[in-house]
């Protein structure tokens, strides 16, 4: 893109542009009218780049800008709808601090949708879907995702696995694996679109919670290692192992 990889880049909701098309405008949140003017200095005629998983991207100008208000007009399509391909984490719930930071760094790489969850060891219940939605989309911004992430509501890890579809494969990282079954302890293969990674919260996953995943048919139990991982690291490492599984599966023919 050029220069265009230097604009503001800002996530429009959907509703405020169902019709993309050159000249179209579309109204400026608060939020985003207070950085552009208050913090970038950005003024009428200036360019931004603005998108969302249905428009893809596009370049616009500012219309018009006040301090918590104004509008953009569209210009033209810098890249086409691209959706990342779906894969789900499914976490038990840290801290806020590193809860942000699962949202952030799963939005950087590739999450389509969060599981938060409650497990034995879970050490807090509370979220807030308003910010932890507002760090998905700050996270989208920055890494030039087309699409947001979904949050679903926090749930048990029981109800999950009671409601997991019996064809995709949910990854289980599980401590110490090589103590609990005999199987091989091989990084994830074949991963397919529609998978998921589970991580359970600091202190790990429950005995009793292990010996349920690992009687599950749909669980793939994998290890990350011989170091025991901090949450969060954990799921970055995880991700990491899904994500270039995903990226390099091979593309079925139509």
């Amino acid at each position: 893109m050029n220069g265009l990889s230097r604009l503001p880049r800002l996530y429009v909701d959907p509703a405020l542009v169902p019709v993309p098309n050159a000249g179209a405008t579309c109204p400026i949140p608060p939020e985003q009218a207070r950085y552009l003017g208050t913090v970038l200095r950005r003024k009428a005629g200036d360019q931004v780049r603005v998108f969302h998983a249905g428009m893809g991207e596009w370049l616009a100008s500012i219309a018009d800008i006040r301090k918590d208000r104004g509008s953009l007009a569209l210009e033209r399509q810098i890249r086409p709808p691209q959706p990342c391909p779906p894969l789900q984490l499914a976490f038990a719930l840290l801290k806020r601090d590193a809860t942000d930071l699962v949202i952030r760094m799963g939005t950087e790489l590739g999450v389509s949708t969060f599981l938060p969850l409650v497990s034995e060891r879970t050490n807090t219940h509370r979220v807030n879907p308003e910010r932890l939605h507002a760090i998905a989309v700050e996270a989208a911004e920055q890494c030039e995702r087309l699409d947001i992430p979904t949050i679903a509501p926090v749930q048990t890890l029981p109800t999950l696995l009671g409601q997991w579809p019996q064809t995709s494969t949910l990854f289980a990282a599980i401590e110490r694996l090589g103590e609990r079954t005999a199987e091989p302890t091989h990084t994830p293969p074949q991963v397919r679109a529609g998978d998921g990674l589970l991580i359970g919260p600091e202190g790990g996953l429950s005995e009793a919670e292990c010996q349920t995943l690992l009687q599950r048919p749909f669980v793939a139990p994998f290890s990350l290692g011989s170091l025991v991982l901090r949450a969060d690291t954990a799921v970055v490492a995880g991700l990491a192992l899904l994500g270039n599984g995903l990226r390099s599966a091979p593309v079925s023919s139509q």
